[in-house]
């Protein structure tokens, strides 16, 4: 079995451990506002790629025209923003001097990514993730992270405009305890339509360990291509489902069990792609990568 492909962890989480405030209107974008926000960004980026993590998120999961049309940027702005993130995730990868690590756009959700009864219409889905997926793809995007969907619907219409802009689409569901997506959609009608329409992989992330693993099972009953899981670590004890807090909150497993974690989930369903969402720090990335890809002895 070939070693797995390592995904990094939680962006936000380290940009709130490093002071920066993520709120409405701008989010995880306020991280490309000014130069000492990008350096910042970029040094999450190199802390990833240290750790071991051959595949970094872009800084894009908030820059999507719903999200930018409420702060103050006029279009060309808006198209800056893409651009100026997947210029740091590139200056990282230089700076890390790590060039077979590619850079990937992440596309989230239009609307809020715990809330389907808001997904919008088709046409404004076709329009808006269409935008971000030309913009990356001009920005120089090495594959395109469509995460944390919560429909089949939104998911497959992203997949549609970037494979229109010639992009690799890797699809990330977050699911709910029993497995199903947010939506309540069965994992394996998510799996068989995105794969159809041509996502390269297909992954669960921004759920907790014990969902995610649920999903796992039956995200197995329905591959055949490349399967994968970033599930999210943050202690959410005392908070709603959903609820945003302006912090990085402490995580519910230390490095080492995540490692152990991440590394039952690769014998027990022959797991692809790994990395963490949210409260997953390049610690845990590093603590992976010493488990997943530890020589195996030969007798």
């Amino acid at each position: 079995m070939t070693d797995p492909i390592l995904l990094d962890g939680g962006v936000a989480t380290e940009l709130q451990r490093g002071g920066l405030s993520v709120r409405d209107p701008w989010w995880t974008t306020r991280a490309l506002l000014t130069g000492q926000n990008r350096r910042l960004l970029q040094s999450v980026h190199e802390a990833y790629l240290a750790a071991g993590a051959r595949v970094i998120t872009v800084n894009t999961f908030r820059a999507n025209l719903r999200a930018l049309r409420k702060t103050t940027l006029d279009g060309a702005g808006q198209a800056w923003m893409v651009h100026a993130a997947v210029g740091v995730a590139a200056a990282a990868r230089n700076a890390a001097r790590v060039p077979d690590a590619l850079i990937a756009g992440s596309i989230g959700p239009v609307e809020d990514c715990y809330r389907p009864d808001l997904v919008p219409s088709d046409d404004e889905l076709r329009a808006e993730h269409g935008w971000l997926a030309l913009q990356l793809s001009r920005a120089g995007a090495d594959l395109f992270l469509i995460e944390t969907m919560n429909t089949i619907r939104e998911a497959r219409i992203a997949v549609r405009e970037v494979l229109a802009v010639g992009g690799r689409a890797w699809v990330s569901f977050a699911c709910n305890d029993d497995g199903t997506l947010l939506s309540g959609e069965p994992v394996t009608g998510a799996v068989h339509a995105v794969q159809r329409d041509g996502a390269e992989a297909v992954l669960v992330n921004c759920t907790g360990p014990e969902a995610t693993e649920v999903a796992l099972r039956a995200l197995c009953r329905g591959r055949y291509g490349l399967i994968g899981a970033c599930p999210n670590l943050e202690d959410r004890t005392g908070l709603a489902a959903g609820e945003h807090v302006d912090r990085a909150l402490p995580s519910t497993l230390e490095p080492e069990q995540f490692a152990e974690l991440l590394a039952r989930w690769r014998a027990d369903y022959s797991l692809d792609i790994l990395g963490g969402c949210c409260g997953t720090t390049p610690a845990h990335i590093a603590a992976a990568r010493e488990v997943l890809t530890e020589p195996q002895l030969v007798d």
